[in-house]
């Protein structure tokens, strides 16, 4: 597996870019330190959260941390800049209005090989650290370019892909891939180009993985790549929150987690202890990044990831068609 991530659980920074509210700058921080303390040893970030601010937050945490210890990725494929605008106004595609909290500085797309590079180098300074592990190209899909995504997606290859292939044929970075909410982009950069895994968020869960599980994953098993799974509560709809795909959920999928949530009842089994153990137990998958942005999440999540489930469980929601039947479970991989 060439993604490989030292903790099965890493940590995912988009809340530290103020997604969805506005983070006291200590509760950010202590975040990443009870991160730290709990044995979590990735952590994901972008330039997209909050215009730069998650990556001057982890900086700032992780500053005077061994840096061997830990495995850093971040994203290219937009850049920020000095000048300012709305936060309110930003075309961010599915993510609009996500991060309106976040710093005012203005963010443009930019998936060419020069462009790829100046974005390491400004992360490199947000962060605080001299290298990147993993980088991964963030968003060159549908859900954010239109019907124009295969013309930027043919840019992201041509430029991004081939800047980021050198570096990690030059040892400078580890590993490369892309980070996004789609599976179609992932499958199509295993046809053009040679990524060591993919970071997709939301496309391996309890609430949507038939797409993923039916052709991607199988792909990358069967070439060593990893897996890294971002979002597995579905932007908090798994865990209680009241949205999906980062807008407020549809009654149809409330419905649907009302349902699981029935099932994991009648074994007493919390819904998010499911949701986490099922994404990871594909074996092409490297570990998952579910965001915090309070500390006390960080030890839930563990003890979530740990919680006993009983293989009836994972047969209930198959009978029930909640999950596909050829669905990987922790009961069919001891």
């Amino acid at each position: 597996m060439r993604i490989t991530i030292p903790s099965r659980l890493g940590f995912g920074t988009a809340p530290l870019g103020n997604m969805y509210r506005d983070i006291p700058e200590a509760e950010a921080l202590a975040t990443v330190d009870a991160a730290w303390n709990s044995g979590i040893r990735y952590f994901d970030a972008a330039p997209l959260y909050g215009a730069g601010l998650a990556e001057l937050r982890l900086g700032k945490a992780l500053a005077g941390r061994p840096r061997d210890e830990y495995v850093l990725g971040t994203k290219v494929g937009r850049l920020i800049l000095d000048e300012h605008e709305s936060t309110t106004s930003r075309d961010l595609g599915e993510k609009g209005g996500l991060f309106e909290h976040g710093l005012p500085n203005k963010i443009v797309y930019d998936y060419t090989a020069d462009g790829t590079l100046r974005s390491i180098e400004d992360s490199l300074k947000r962060l605080q650290t001299d290298r990147l592990d993993y980088v991964w190209i963030h968003d060159p899909a549908v859900d954010f370019h239109g019907e124009n995504w295969r013309a930027v997606f043919d840019v992201a290859m041509s430029g991004a892909a081939k800047a980021l292939s050198r570096l990690r044929d030059e040892g400078v970075i580890k590993g490369w891939g892309l980070g996004v909410n789609r599976v179609e982009p992932c499958e199509l950069a295993l046809e053009q180009a040679d990524p060591d895994g993919f970071l997709i968020a939301g496309r391996y869960t309890l609430l949507d993985h038939e797409a993923a599980l039916n052709k991607l994953m199988p792909a990358c098993e069967a070439r060593g790549l990893g897996i890294v799974v971002g979002g597995p509560y579905n932007s908090g709809l798994l865990a209680g929150g009241t949205h999906f795909e980062y807008q407020l959920a549809s009654q149809t999928m409330i419905d649907r987690v009302a349902r699981i949530k029935q099932v994991c009842a009648k074994f007493g089994v919390d819904i998010r202890a499911v949701a986490l153990q099922f994404s990871l137990a594909h074996p092409a998958v490297a570990g998952v990044i579910p965001g915090a942005s309070q500390p006390s999440r960080i030890e839930e999540n563990r003890a979530l990831m740990a919680m006993p489930i009983p293989d009836a469980l994972w047969d209930a929601l198959k009978s029930e068609r909640l999950i596909a039947a050829h669905a990987p479970t922790p009961s069919l991989i001891r």
